[in-house]
C-alpha cells in the first residue's frame, strides 16, 4: 500500500469511527466489555489493510507447496489428495480393538490411530501390582509381540498408515509393528506412519515418562537414526502441542512449547551427527483444534511458517522438503462437557473444519460422548461422518488456503506468530526447553493459563453452552455408553501367563542381557530392542532392563 493510500485510509477510518461506529455503540453497546484472543490481546471491532502493514506477499505468504509454506506444503493441497482420516481408537483386548479398526476402515477411515492403555505407555506388564485396574481402561493392552500380531490381523500394513500415541516405550512398539509386518512379510523399508515419541511434553504437561531426560532423549535419536537408514517413509517423531493445550495452554503457548521441543530434538540429532536435511523430512506435529475458528486457523498458519524458518535459519537447512510442517490435528477433548453432549458435534464440526482451512494432513474427531466414556460404534461413525461431510459436500476442500489474504487472519497469523518468537527467545535464554523443564518454567505458563480460564468461566466471562448458560434439566440420561468388560483384566494377565510359559525363555533371557549390555553403551537400542521383542520379551522386562541402566525420572515441585 502507498504512503498516500494508507493515509487516506486512515483517515477515513477515523470518520467512520467516530461518525458511525462511536453511535452505535453508544446507544446500543456490545455484548462485552472487551473481546480477547486465548492468549489475551484484545480483538478489534474491524481489520483492514492497515492492521497487515506492508505485508510482503512472497516472503510472508509465498505458494502453497514453497517455502514459507504458510498457505499449505502441497501445491493443490486436497484437490490431489484429502487428508487422513484417522480417527484414534483402542480400547480392551487387541481382539475388541481389532474388531474397531477393521469397522472403522469399512467406513471409509484411511488411516489408523492406535490408543495404548496406561500400563503399556509406562512399561508395565498387565500383571504389574501398578497395572491394578487400568489395563484396557484408556486403551488397548499391549504385552507382547502376541497382542500385536492380534490387535492388527487382518490389516494389511503395507495398505495403511498407522500412528501410534506412545512416547516413552516408543522403541518397543515400533519394534512390535516391524516384527508383525515381517510376519506379513512386508520389509520396514514399504511402512508408513508415525509414533508420537515425544518424550519432552511427557515433562511439561501429560506424565506418561519413565526415564530422565538426557537417556530418553538418547532412544530417542536412536529411532530418528535406525529409521533414517531403515525406514524412509516412516514419521520418527510427532512433536505434540495437543496435550498441552488440553491441559490449558493458551493457542500460543501451544505452539511456543512445541517449536521449543521440536528445536530441542534437532539439536539432539544433530548432536548425534545426524543431518537435518535427512530427519527433518520425518519429524511431523500433532496439535489440538479448539473452538476459536480464526484463531486456530491462524495458528496453524503461522507455525507452518514459523518452523519452515527455524529449519532454513536457525539449522540451515537447504532442503525444502525438511522444512515443511507437516501436522495431525485432533478437535479439542477438554471442550466437551458431559452436560448435553449432543452439542459436542456441533463443536467438534467447527473444530475440524478450522483444522482443514488451517491446511492439516491428517485429522481425528472426537465423538460427542468422550465426555463420558470412551466412544460407542455408533458415536465414532458420527464423528467419522463429520470429517467425511467437510470433505465431500462442504465445498472448503476446493481451493487451497481459502481464507488467505482476509485482513483478519492474517493479522492474526502475524500476532501469534510474533508472541511465539518472544516465548522462544525466552526459552533460549534459558538455556534451551530441557532447562526449561527443569526450571518448572512451560509448567507454570501452562497453569496459570488453566486457572485464568477457569476463573472467566466462573465469573460468566467466557461462555460454554450448556454449563454456565443456557443450562437445562437434563431427564435423558445417557445410558449408551462404552463400558470395558471387568473381565478384560484377568484374560489379559491369562494370556500373558500362557506366553511366558511356552516362549523360549533362554532366548528371552539372552536378549534382555544383550539389550543391557548396548543400554550401557552409547550403541544405538533399536536393533537389540527388535530381537528382544522377536523373541517375545514383554514390554515390562524390557523397559525395567532399562529401568536398571538409566534409573526412573521424579518430578520436582515446582508450585
Amino acid at each position: 500500500m502507498h504512503e498516500m493510500e494508507k493515509k487516506d485510509l486512515e483517515k477515513k477510518m477515523r470518520e467512520w469511527e467516530e461518525k458511525v461506529l462511536k453511535k452505535v455503540v453508544e446507544r446500543f453497546g456490545e455484548r462485552r466489555e472487551t473481546f480477547t484472543t486465548s492468549y489475551g490481546n484484545e480483538k478489534k471491532v474491524l481489520y483492514t489493510p492497515l492492521d497487515i502493514g506492508d505485508l510482503d506477499y512472497l516472503e510472508e505468504l509465498g505458494f502453497p507447496g514453497t517455502y514459507p509454506f504458510t498457505r499449505g506444503v502441497q501445491p493443490n493441497m486436497y484437490r490431489g489428495k484429502l487428508w487422513t482420516m484417522r480417527q484414534y481408537a483402542g480400547f480392551g483386548t487387541a481382539e475388541e480393538s481389532n474388531k474397531r479398526y477393521r469397522y472403522l476402515l469399512a467406513q471409509g477411515q484411511t488411516g489408523l490411530s492406535v490408543a495404548f492403555d496406561l500400563p503399556t505407555q509406562i512399561g508395565y506388564d498387565s500383571d504389574h501390582p501398578m497395572a491394578e485396574g487400568e489395563v484396557g481402561r484408556v486403551g488397548v493392552a499391549i504385552d507382547s509381540l502376541e497382542d500385536m500380531e492380534i490387535l492388527f490381523n487382518n490389516i494389511p500394513l503395507d495398505k495403511v498408515s498407522t500412528s501410534m500415541t506412545i512416547n516413552s516405550t516408543a522403541a518397543i512398539l515400533l519394534a512390535m509393528y516391524i516384527a508383525i509386518a515381517e510376519k506379513q512379510g512386508i520389509p520396514m523399508g514399504k511402512l508408513r506412519g508415525t509414533i508420537q515419541n515425544d518424550i519432552l511434553k511427557e515433562y511439561i504437561a501429560r506424565g506418561t515418562y519413565i526415564f530422565p531426560p538426557e537417556p530418553s532423549m538418547k532412544i530417542i535419536t536412536d529411532i530418528f537414526e535406525f529409521c533414517s537408514r531403515n525406514m524412509p517413509k516412516w514419521n520418527t517423531i510427532s512433536v505434540s502441542g495437543y496435550h498441552m493445550r488440553e491441559a490449558g495452554a493458551t493457542a500460543v503457548q501451544e505452539v511456543a512449547f512445541t517449536f521449543a521441543d521440536g528445536i530441542a530434538y534437532v539439536e539432539a540429532a544433530i548432536k548425534a551427527g545426524l543431518d537435518p536435511n535427512v530427519f527433518g523430512e520425518r519429524i511431523s506435529f500433532f496439535f489440538a483444534a479448539h473452538n476459536d475458528f480464526f484463531e486456530e486457523i491462524a495458528k496453524f498458519r503461522c507455525a507452518r511458517r514459523l518452523w519452515a524458518r527455524i529449519m532454513k535459519e536457525r539449522f540451515s537447512v537447504t532442503n525444502e522438503k525438511a522444512m515443511r510442517m507437516r501436522f495431525h490435528t485432533q478437535t479439542g477433548g477438554s471442550t466437551l462437557t458431559a452436560q448435553q453432549p449432543l452439542n459436542n458435534i456441533v463443536r467438534v464440526t467447527l473444530q475440524a473444519l478450522a483444522a482443514v482451512l488451517g491446511g492439516t494432513q491428517s485429522l481425528h474427531t472426537n465423538a460427542y460422548d468422550e465426555a463420558l466414556a470412551l466412544p460407542t460404534e455408533e458415536s465414532a461413525t458420527i464423528a467419522l461422518r463429520t470429517q467425511q461431510i467437510i470433505a465431500y459436500e462442504s465445498g472448503v476442500a476446493d481451493t487451497v488456503d481459502p481464507l488467505g489474504g482476509s485482513y483478519y487472519i492474517e493479522h492474526l497469523t502475524n500476532e501469534m506468530e510474533q508472541k511465539v518468537e518472544e516465548y522462544l527467545k525466552k526459552i533460549d535464554e534459558m538455556g534451551g526447553m530441557i532447562r526449561a523443564i527443569e526450571l518448572g518454567y512451560p509448567q507454570r505458563e501452562i497453569h496459570e493459563s488453566a486457572y485464568r480460564q477457569q476463573q472467566a468461566m466462573e465469573k460468566g466471562e467466557k461462555i460454554v453452552v450448556g454449563v454456565n448458560k443456557f443450562v437445562v434439566e437434563e431427564e435423558k440420561r445417557y445410558t449408551n455408553i462404552l463400558k470395558v468388560d471387568p473381565e478384560l483384566e484377568s484374560r489379559q494377565k491369562q494370556r500373558l501367563k500362557e506366553l511366558r510359559s511356552r516362549r523360549d525363555s533362554t532366548m528371552v533371557m539372552h536378549t534382555l542381557k544383550e539389550l543391557k549390555e548396548a543400554a550401557k553403551t552409547q550403541k544405538n537400542l533399536m536393533p537389540y530392542i527388535l530381537e528382544a521383542v522377536k523373541a517375545y520379551a514383554t514390554i515390562g522386562e524390557i523397559t525395567d532392563v532399562l529401568r536398571e541402566v538409566y534409573g526412573e525420572y521424579t518430578e520436582t515441585g515446582f508450585y
